[in-house]
């Protein structure tokens, strides 16, 4: 349901969530299948100067492979990094996913603090209760005040 007061938020009943992630175009198991078909062209490439009588081919063809597997690899663990930040009832709760590893953080919602750090290009602070979270890696960086302020106004009620 959308609510006009809210641009990055998404209200259901009295809870108001933010899912915040990376923009990818491929998923990772799209990025399986076209590893694949490379992996299957480039065998096939390489074994047929390989017969053909260039021996050193294919070295090359498994080092190709090899470093475009890492990179894909790399790609892959990070495509489901993103931000989920719920306000239910009285509890503002933050997770933070990053190659797989969740970081989960509750705070009260009367003493939670909404804060930009230093700089205007720089990430939103929630604190509270001797706990900060810096959020807004994936929102672009002149739209983070503006999430800010949504955050804020939830928080208070209003």
């Amino acid at each position: 349901m959308s609510n006009p007061v809210f641009r990055f938020a998404t209200v259901s009943g009295q809870n108001i969530h933010w899912f915040l992630q990376r923009n990818c175009s491929v998923t990772p198991a799209q990025l399986g299948w076209l590893y694949a078909s490379l992996c299957v062209v480039s065998v096939g490439t390489g074994s047929f100067f390989w017969l053909r009588g260039a021996p050193l081919v294919m070295p090359f063809v498994w080092a190709e492979l090899a470093a475009v597997g890492a990179a894909f690899l790399l790609y892959a663990r990070h495509a489901s990094d993103g931000e989920r930040i719920f306000l239910q009832g009285a509890r503002l709760v933050v997770e933070l996913e990053n190659a797989g590893r969740l970081e989960r953080a509750e705070f009260n919602r009367e003493w939670v603090r909404v804060e930009p750090r230093a700089g205007d290009r720089s990430l939103i602070e929630l604190s509270g209760q001797g706990r900060s979270v810096e959020v807004g890696r994936f929102v672009r960086p002149e739209l983070r005040p503006a999430l800010a302020r949504e955050i804020r106004l939830a928080v208070r009620g209003a």
